[in-house]
């Protein structure tokens, strides 16, 4: 398998921290997304943004914007298929994805996804955590994306209801506040205190 490409899913809505995007609220003097990128970027081939609405105010970040193709938002799922949409474009095999709000995820991330998938002899794998699953944190295979876009079409939301009908991988990391995510304003402060 050659180098995936990222997308930083961040096509939610935000409604816990009311609207608006949270990925670049400020965060330890830089902002939750450009964590996320600095983390995710050494670990790909090249990297787009998948967020919904006006692309200017991401402009200054100088990536690829993919918005998802599937109204009325769909979930993390249709942000995956947008990026394996814009990933064929670029003739690459798989993407691997990462939150925009989750600023302390593995810099591993990538390499134990492809070993995970590797060892499950799948195509797909998704991070886990002695937690549970965190289905936004995957390495998924272009080739399915027409497969995953009659699903969402289908109404198909769960994200694990999909990756386990096609065999799915599970990479194990032992932290889980390496996946810990911002909602709320007080996971804010809990985020800044992480730092």
């Amino acid at each position: 398998m050659t180098q995936p490409l990222g997308v930083i899913l961040a096509g939610g809505q935000a409604t816990r921290m009311g609207g608006g995007d949270k990925g670049l609220l400020p965060l330890g003097g830089s902002t939750i997304l450009s964590r996320v990128i600095d983390r995710l970027e050494p670990q790909v081939a090249g990297l787009a943004l998948n967020a919904n609405g006006d692309p200017a105010r991401f402009a200054d970040l100088d990536m690829p914007m993919v918005a998802d193709s599937i109204g009325g938002f769909a979930g993390p799922l249709s942000g995956v298929l947008a990026g394996m949409d814009w990933a064929a474009g670029q003739g690459a095999s798989h993407i691997v994805t990462a939150a925009a709000d989750t600023p302390f995820f593995p810099c591993d991330l990538v390499p134990q996804l492809m070993l995970a998938a590797e060892r499950a002899g799948a195509d797909m794998a998704l991070a886990a955590t002695p937690g549970g699953r965190h289905p936004t944190f995957g390495l998924w295979p272009v080739a399915l994306r027409d497969d995953l876009r009659r699903a969402l079409e289908d109404g198909l939301r769960k994200v694990v209801l999909w990756t386990d009908k096609h065999g799915c991988g599970m990479a194990e990391f032992p932290n889980d506040d390496a996946f810990f995510n911002v909602n709320t304003p007080d996971d804010l402060a809990r985020a800044e205190a992480m730092l």
